[in-house]
């Protein structure tokens, strides 16, 4: 699987922001997919995923109540919706195929990564 990522931009704090990520090459729907972002300076991080059905989803705790996940399988797309954006949220945002088991946020756990998007949030 392929993917590309995209809808970064430059933004103020408290505003909206949403990223897609384009898949193509295998069976999107068959995949636990996940967003990573990666701010300058620091490890690449997870931020959310979402179940291959897109019935589950889970968080990373400061994203929680701000950031929703989802995906089209009709369309082999993930979204990812983002509010209330912050300073820190600042990052390339890179989309990526769970490769193991449910649950993990690891990073190795995770492959297929593509070009990310970049998110810049203005104080």
């Amino acid at each position: 699987v392929q993917l590309q990522a995209s809808g970064g931009g430059l933004v103020q704090a408290g505003d909206s922001l949403r990223l897609s990520c384009a898949a193509s090459g295998g069976t999107f729907s068959s995949y636990a997919m996940g967003w990573f972002r990666q701010a300058p300076g620091k490890e690449r991080e997870f931020v959310t995923a979402i179940s291959w059905r897109g019935g589950v989803t889970t968080y990373a705790d400061s994203v929680k109540g701000r950031f929703t996940i989802s995906r089209d399988n009709a369309k082999s797309a993930v979204y990812l919706q983002m509010n209330s954006l912050k300073p820190e949220d600042t990052a390339v945002y890179y989309c990526a195929v769970l490769k193991a088991r449910w649950g993990t946020k690891a990073l190795d756990d995770f492959g297929s990564w593509g070009q990310g998007t970049l998110v810049t949030v203005s104080s």
